[in-house]
């Protein structure tokens, strides 16, 4: 096997339409966005693998040789290693690497993702192998390094949307179907509101009150899914949950409606900028009104972004702090300087590629 130095990066994501639907088996929107993840590597004479991991300012040194175990809480590094392993991948050699990204770290545009995504990739370039070195498995990849190793609730879309790029909506039903949009989108305004957050705890939160709910009334009607019609039948029994499950189960299909929505939209010959907007905005508001997954500040943010002329905007990720984004085809910089006077780090961002090798 030639060694060679490789350079790989990983976009971060947003979630246009869809939030806490992937892990319940519901479609979603994402976009990959020109925020990334990038890991250059040289090989070494020996199988020592060392990361610099710029900005975290922490180095990690691991062998190659015998079993990984975990040093810490999703430890994604050396998991990526061990999922390989498992599909039969072999590592002749170590490597130096740097790390380092622009996606903001736990805020919600999937820097965790991206980083597996861009870690499988880099392996997987290491040991030239080209069965697994395509998009799909690469997310497939991710998400086994990242959710399944550690038994987290988490669902896929971050990992489909960074390993594939552009705008992806993903059906999670039945066989997994990926699905690339036309990108119509123009310029996006991404925002951190600096509040961190619990992904973990909250996808826990929403998934448990929604599977509660829908086995409480799978006892009247054992056939409803989160797939079916919703008609009065179904909403009487919805409306005598307890008001969490209730609150929960129904900002849940409200999103499958507004996904679906978002989808027949990309679809239209002429695609319209504002009712996008408008839609973004309708989602952020069952995120805020039933999932309460936003903030005060968030809100805030938002608004700012309205009063400023973006067409429509919404939180972004799993909630309770992190990041919202504002689309902002005009009047960019306004939008912009309007949300940064709330408190927040503003970004200017696009669609973008999915993982990559730099020099392709």
């Amino acid at each position: 096997m030639k060694k060679k130095e490789i350079s790989i990066s990983a976009p971060g994501r947003i979630c246009l339409f869809g939030e806490h639907q992937d892990y319940f088996g519901l479609p979603i929107i994402a976009a990959a966005i020109n925020l990334r993840i990038f890991i250059q590597g040289t090989p070494r004479d020996d199988h020592l693998v060392k990361i610099d991991l710029i900005d975290l300012e922490e180095k990690e040194e691991f062998s190659l040789m015998g079993d990984l175990a975990y040093h810490k809480e999703r430890d994604y590094l050396r998991s990526a290693i061990n999922v390989l392993r498992r599909k039969g991948i072999r590592f002749e050699f170590g490597w130096n690497c740097t790390l380092h990204g622009t996606i903001p770290i736990n805020a919600g545009t999937s820097s965790s993702s991206a980083l597996v995504v861009a870690w499988n990739k880099f392996l997987l370039e290491a040991v030239e192998n080209r069965t697994l070195n395509n998009s799909e498995e690469i997310a497939e990849l991710g998400f086994l390094t990242e959710v399944a190793e550690f038994r987290e609730p988490g669902g896929k879309m971050d990992h489909y949307a960074s390993a594939v790029g552009g705008i992806v909506n993903v059906s999670f039903e039945g066989e997994l179907k990926v699905n690339r949009l036309k990108n119509p989108l123009k310029t996006f305004i991404l925002a951190n509101s600096q509040q961190k957050k619990d992904t973990t705890g909250m996808l826990g939160y929403i998934k448990g009150h929604v599977l509660d709910g829908m086995e409480a009334i799978r006892k009247n009607h054992n056939k409803f899914s989160l797939n079916s019609p919703v008609g009065t039948k179904e909403q009487d029994e919805i409306k005598k949950l307890p008001p969490d499950n209730r609150r929960l189960l129904q900002g849940t299909l409200m999103t499958r409606d507004l996904t679906k929505e978002g989808r027949d939209l990309f679809e239209e010959d002429e695609f319209d900028h504002l009712k996008f907007g408008q839609l973004l905005t309708r989602q952020h508001e069952v995120l805020r009104d039933y999932l309460q997954t936003s903030t005060p500040k968030i809100d805030q943010m938002m608004d700012a972004a309205l009063d400023a002329g973006a067409l429509g905007g919404k939180l972004n990720g799993s909630g309770g702090g992190g990041c919202m984004f504002a689309y902002a085809p005009e009047r960019t910089e306004q939008i912009a300087e309007a949300i940064k006077r709330i408190g927040a780090k503003v970004y200017i961002i696009h669609v973008d590629k999915g993982v990559h090798k730099e020099e392709e």
